[in-house]
């Protein structure tokens, strides 16, 4: 398939609410999570529109957001998101009930993991967060797997000792 047009549409399709969620779960605001979502996706089409291939478009994607988001904190730090922010990628479906218990979750998890190595961060956010496997994490990281597994596990370690003195 050397479509462009076709391949940005099902990369778009597949990834963006993916791309979206990994984006806001590390800067401040829905509109900013928005306006470095609209960048990955410009630099993907970019690259499709040269004719490169894409052997991994997953780990593609998210090198590029994890690179636009680094670029963000460097031009311009802002706070850190606000916990009640976390609301937005809540099942609007779910009851009320559920919701707070759920909201109350992600609260004491993003609360716990703030402290963290970035590096823990992010692989603990797409094994348990965007339920991808240790080799795509791998891929997106571009670290070898035994690396990925051995920064989950310390992360996990971490994250425990967290809650238990919480």
């Amino acid at each position: 398939m050397n479509n462009p047009r076709k391949i940005f549409s099902e990369l778009y399709d597949k990834y963006i609410e993916k791309i979206y969620r990994f984006v806001f779960f590390k800067v401040s605001s829905k509109e900013t999570a928005e306006d470095l979502t609209s960048e990955i996706f410009t630099r993907v089409w970019r690259t499709l529109e040269k004719g490169t291939k894409l052997e991994n478009p997953g780990a593609f994607l998210y090198r590029i957001a994890r690179n636009i988001v680094t670029d963000y904190y460097r031009q311009r730090p802002e706070p850190q998101i606000s916990l009640a922010d976390y609301k937005e990628v809540i099942d609007p479906v779910i009851n009320l009930d559920e919701s707070a218990l759920v909201q109350s979750d992600i609260d004491t998890v993003k609360t716990a993991l703030t402290g963290l190595d970035e590096d823990y961060q992010e692989v603990i956010t797409l094994r348990y967060v965007e339920d991808y496997s240790i080799s795509e994490i791998a891929k997106i990281l571009d670290r070898p797997e035994g690396t990925v597994r051995v920064m989950l596990h310390r992360g996990l370690e971490e994250l425990k000792d967290k809650f238990k003195n919480m």
